[in-house]
């Protein structure tokens, strides 16, 4: 479950959560009740209600970015999306664009190579463009050499690339908070922990060659 709580609908009074409530839910309680269309529990808007200027600010870049007056095409846009949720270790962020993608028509093929874009060919030069980019501000913290913007702009619009940019480090701010939250996918345990060594074993510096558990003055096999 998300570490914060959730807030049931006989507590909301906000009208932008109560229409988003309704739009996702029906006329459920979506903590007493969970369950969206697309598979999630939810609870990523029940736990956002708690704060609804936070709830209304995320909606409206929900709307924003998907405003025809945008000028990004919508799969780069995703591209984007999807790429800075596996980048931040988001089930929930990756999963839910790799729908979207899916949604746009991408090729089934080509939404599976996002993990390993850079020896894929299935991208174009400039779906390599936007994915590098993403990398640069998502695993660089915005770190981008020179000639990597340059590609990007034989292929954007200085618009584009600014509505990109924002759009991308949105979603990483949204996996970030994900995982930190615990909430949807995210709602899962670290699977980076120590694996406990064998019964007997005596705990010591593997690389301390002279008192090697062997006994002959050699290191310890791994």
């Amino acid at each position: 479950m998300p570490r914060l709580r959730q807030i049931p609908r006989s507590e909301v009074t906000d009208k932008t959560i109560l229409a988003t409530y309704d739009l996702l839910f029906g006329d459920r309680d979506p903590v007493a009740e969970p369950g969206t269309d697309t598979g999630t529990r939810g609870d990523w808007w029940t736990v956002f209600a708690a704060s609804p200027d936070v709830f209304r600010h995320a909606v409206m870049g929900f709307a924003l970015y998907r405003d025809p007056k945008r000028k990004l095409d919508p799969v780069l846009r995703e591209l984007g999306q999807t790429r800075a949720g596996f980048n931040k270790a988001s089930q929930f962020v990756f999963s839910q664009h790799c729908k979207s993608l899916r949604g746009l028509g991408v090729d089934e093929a080509k939404i599976a190579a996002i993990p390993f874009w850079p020896v894929s060919d299935l991208f174009d030069a400039r779906e390599r463009a936007v994915l590098a980019y993403a990398d640069c501000l998502t695993l660089q913290a915005g770190r981008t050499p020179d000639a990597l913007f340059q590609a990007l702009r034989a292929h954007l619009s200085e618009e584009e690339i600014l509505e990109l940019t924002y759009i991308t480090m949105l979603y990483d701010m949204h996996a970030v908070m994900s995982r930190a939250l615990r909430t949807e996918f995210d709602d899962r345990d670290d699977p980076i922990v120590e694996v406990a060594a064998p019964e007997g074993f005596s705990a010591r510096d593997f690389l301390d060659t002279g008192r090697g558990p062997r006994g002959d003055g050699q290191p310890s096999p791994r």
